[in-house]
Parts: C-alpha cells; structure tokens; sequence
C-alpha cells in the first residue's frame, strides 16, 4: 500500500509545494463564498463537536475568504478570539472587510503559513477546511498545526471526498459531465486529491491520536439549488488546469451559460442531484 511518505516524495518532484492550485482571483473569491454558504452548516457540525464555544481561542488556516473563521467567531462570542491565517494577501483583504461589515471585532486575519506561524498564545481549537489536500505534504502539515493547540485541546478539518463523482437520477449527463471534469483537475491538480479518504492514516504517521470522523453529502434539485452555481464556478475556477492537462474548453466565454444549462436539464429531468460527500474528522491533543 502507498503510504503518505511514499506519496509525499512524489509530490515534491511533482513541484506542487503546496500551491492553491484555483488562485485567488476575484471570480474564484466569488465561488469561495458561495461554497462557504453551502459548506457551513457541515463544518458548523464539525465545530460543535470539537466543543467550540463562548471564551475560545481558535485559529483558521487557510482561512481564505473567512467563511470559516466568521462562523468560530460566532460561536466563541465577543469574549473569545479567532485569528485565520492565509498565504495571499487578496483574499485576506477580502476576509477582513467582510468580519468588519458583520461586526467581528473577534477576528484578526494574518498572512502566514502554518508551517511558519507562531503564536505566544496556544490555541483552543485549530481547524481547517479544504486544506490538507493542497499540501505537498500532509503529515507535516499536520505536526505544525498541531504544535499550536493547548494540552487538551482540539484539531479539527473538513475536506472534500474529490474520488466520489457527482451523481444524479434520473441521470443528467451535463451534471455529470461536469462533476467528472472537476475531478479530473483535482485528481491532477491536487497533490493529495484523496486526504480525505486516508485521515486514519495521515494522523497516524503524524503521531496525533485516531480522529473521530463523519461524512455528509450535498443533494438538491428543483429550480433554487445554489449546486447549480457552485458546480459551476468550481468547474470555471478549474480551467486553467484542465488546459494544462490537454483538455481545453474553447473559448474564455464557453462557461457563461453553464450555470442556467444545468439548471435546466436538472429541472427538466426532474432530477435530484448529488456533489461529492463531504468528511469532516477531529481529535483532540
């Protein structure tokens, strides 16, 4: 069996070092939202089961457009704190302007990545959504997260099951098509497109105990599904790496009316949708 010491030599001479490979332009931004909207009832989940609450001391890494760190700010109350860290300074600017429009006085956003983030305070709880599979190395990754929790306290991840196409019935052959050309660019794209399905083993080899575990999967369907537009805006956000791998989609422009495309043959069929499942896990220290 390939182990994540083995996968991780591959990675280096793959040169992914850990690269976001969708960047960060203002349209990948835009899907950043609308996924943090779709995404955060699950990792709210996710929070409350590693115990987040009023008073605590939490950091977000990889904290993007702040969908994450907003929602812990919630949680731990005006008497807590939440510091997201993020490699880019654009959507670091995009993250704090939004905790200022929603009255996160909580919040402290920081440019740094974990591998080099230091903090005279320990942290509470340190989570991540959508972040161990863009690291070259996963295990590390892991070790300096977890240098920064408390004796006691937790370490917690949402990521997404990339090896589990969407899925639809009656079947929808532009939905799938879509889902299928998403995980193309991730299974080529991503340095550890299948984390989420080797936590067991990438907590273990990084000498953290078991993590316990759940899995939820996104379904909609009918006229209003915000899927439409997320499947989308990931497949757009997604191009360049398709383009990279050989397969080019026409003109710049080609996407534009993909989002209503999919809309209508769902609607049309009649069929409920399915996006990849979602694996949420944590321990604590």
């Amino acid at each position: 069996m390939e182990t994540f010491a083995n996968a991780r030599e591959l990675s280096k001479r793959a040169a992914f070092e850990g690269d976001y490979v969708l960047g960060h332009s203002q349209r990948e931004i835009r899907r950043l939202t609308i996924q943090g909207t779709l995404l955060r009832p699950i990792t709210e989940r996710l929070m409350r089961q590693v115990n987040i609450g009023p008073g605590m001391r939490v950091l977000d890494l990889g904290c993007g457009a702040g969908d994450v760190s907003m929602l812990a700010a919630e949680l731990v109350g005006p008497t807590g704190s939440v510091v997201g860290i993020d490699r880019s300074a654009a959507v670091l600017d995009v993250a704090s302007q939004r905790a200022r429009l929603a009255g996160l006085k909580q919040i402290r956003f920081e440019q740094a990545a974990v591998q080099n983030y230091s903090s005279d305070e320990s942290f509470d709880v340190v989570i991540g959504r959508y972040i161990l599979h863009h690291q070259s190395d996963p295990v590390d990754f892991l070790r300096s997260a977890a240098r920064l929790v408390r004796p006691g306290g937790g370490i917690a991840f949402h990521e997404i099951r990339v090896v589990q196409t969407a899925d639809s019935l009656p079947y929808v052959p532009l939905w799938q098509l879509a889902g299928n050309l998403i995980e193309t660019a991730c299974r080529s794209g991503l340095p550890h497109y299948d984390v989420s399905n080797r936590l067991i083993e990438c907590f273990f080899e990084a000498g953290l105990p078991q993590p316990h575990l759940f899995c939820e999967t996104l379904i909609g369907g009918g006229i209003d599904s915000p899927l439409y537009a997320w499947m989308a805006e990931s497949l757009r956000s997604f191009l360049p790496q398709l383009a990279k791998i050989g397969f080019a989609l026409g003109e710049p422009g080609v996407l534009e009316a993909f989002e209503d495309n999919l809309r209508a043959a769902v609607v049309e069929a009649r069929s409920q949708i399915v996006a990849p499942a979602q694996v949420c896990c944590w321990t604590r220290m």
